[in-house]
């Protein structure tokens, strides 16, 4: 049985037998491409919601009235990118074995892997819906192939074609473009589509992964990779909420923020407010 945190995120601090709900950081960066610093987003996010109200005006709904547990930040091996994968499936399993919905807070990209492995052992008919900047669906980026740059492909080799649904992409190679045509459903730029997708998956398992790097970097510079072109905040709020109120969401996870790329604190406040978001719609249908 997990323990709440000391420090909690926001009013997250149920007992563990009460909550439905139980969020935990990976803080990992290892395989970062570009800029490093996400191994720092999870332990901001939940230091930082100090200046955030629990209370929604979007939802009119309070975090003190949801049964979520911060279980705080996994203590993962910088060294050994397969063990730490192994920690986070371990981590997401006790929670799914528990009957209780695991919300994960990286950290790179990758770190979806080992939670989404957890989740797919339970759900073998699960899919995803993916928002990001970036396609990540190369085969190795570098010749490695556990990389922020690879885990949605990574994700597909487990469950296959026309399970896996992206949208606000705009950055990646031309094969990565190529490819998804054929084995992923993806929607370029935006969030235009995702009601019919919603619609679609119905009762379907969907595993939910947020990439923070969607939104444009004028509203979130707090990020290693930065993409221009991206969605605002309330479009990125809005689209969250929906996926959480109207999918059978399963598993999920907020990555991407380096919140020494934004000294002001925006962007962490942003990252904040998008998981609150999110838990108050996860928990508004228990």
């Amino acid at each position: 049985m997990l323990r709440k945190n000391v420090e909690t995120f926001l009013e997250c601090d149920k007992d563990y037998e009460e909550a439905e709900v139980i969020l935990f950081g990976a803080p990992f960066d290892s395989t970062t491409s570009f800029r490093p610093g996400t191994r720092f987003g999870s332990s901001a996010v939940r230091h930082e919601s100090f200046g955030l109200e629990s209370y929604s005006p979007y939802q009119d709904r309070d975090l003190i009235d949801s049964p979520v547990m911060d279980a705080g930040d996994l203590e993962l091996c910088f060294g050994n990118t397969r063990d730490v994968l192994s920690a986070i499936r371990e981590r997401a399993g006790e929670i799914l074995r528990d009957e209780k919905l695991p919300f994960m807070v990286g950290g790179e990209h990758l770190v979806t892997l080992g939670a989404f492995e957890a989740v797919q052992e339970k759900y073998p008919e699960i899919c995803i819906i993916h928002f990001d900047a970036h396609a990540d669906l190369r085969e190795d980026y570098l010749g490695e192939k556990l990389s922020h740059a690879c885990v949605l492909r990574r994700c597909w080799d487990l469950i296959g074609d026309g399970k896996i649904y992206q949208f606000g992409i705009r950055s990646g190679d031309r094969e990565e473009f190529s490819w998804a045509r054929e084995h992923t459903c993806m929607q370029k730029f935006d969030f235009e589509g995702l009601e019919e997708t919603l619609a679609a998956l119905e009762d379907r398992p969907v595993y939910f992964t947020v990439d923070l790097d969607v939104m444009d970097p004028s509203v979130f510079p707090g990020t290693g990779t930065p993409e221009p072109g991206g969605v605002s905040f309330d479009r990125l709020r809005r689209a969250v909420t929906l996926v959480c109120e109207r999918a059978r969401v399963v598993g999920c996870d907020v990555n991407e923020l380096s919140p020494h790329y934004d000294a002001s604190g925006s962007s962490t406040a942003a990252a904040g407010k998008i998981i609150r978001e999110m838990l108050l719609a996860l928990t508004k249908k228990a």
